[in-house]
């Protein structure tokens, strides 16, 4: 039993930055897709298409920051809980990521059509980084509480 229980711990403490990284990839690559459908279609603009493919990969760092900052030595004591803050931060930041992906992709199909309101398509991207946000800083401060 001890052995699942430090297996979850190591898996804790590398999961925000892998599923971090997973939603990253994905979201990335729909974003990615739309903006290659875009340059197709449009003759200016290609650069800011590009770009907004590239917003869900801060997940990435976020999982990293909180990877570090759950690197500890890893005991029965601190397993469980470093399991719990890292497996949780790292599919909310999974689960983002492929959200702002889709999120992006909307807005660039929108700004193909109608490229004055490219700003304010943007907007859900951003909200959807904003709850990110919120989980990374909310595992940093859980992650104090968590024994060395």
């Amino acid at each position: 039993m001890d052995n699942l229980i430090l297996a979850l711990g190591w898996a804790g403490l590398y999961g925000p930055m892998a599923l971090g990284a997973i939603g990253s990839m994905i979201g990335c690559a729909l974003a990615g897709q739309a903006a290659c459908g875009a340059l197709l279609e449009t003759e200016t603009g290609h650069g800011r298409y590009i770009g907004i493919a590239a917003m869900p990969s801060s997940q990435s760092i976020y999982g990293i920051v909180v990877m570090f900052a759950l690197n500890r030595e890893l005991t029965i004591g601190n397993a469980p809980g470093l399991a719990a803050i890292g497996l949780l931060c790292g599919l909310a930041l999974l689960f983002s990521a492929v959200y702002q992906g889709r999120c992006c992709a909307s807005a660039i199909h929108v700004s193909k059509i109608r490229p004055e309101i490219f700003g304010m398509s943007l907007a859900p991207a951003a909200i959807v980084e904003g709850f990110a946000v919120f989980a990374f800083i909310f595992a940093l401060v859980l992650s104090e509480g968590v024994p060395a």
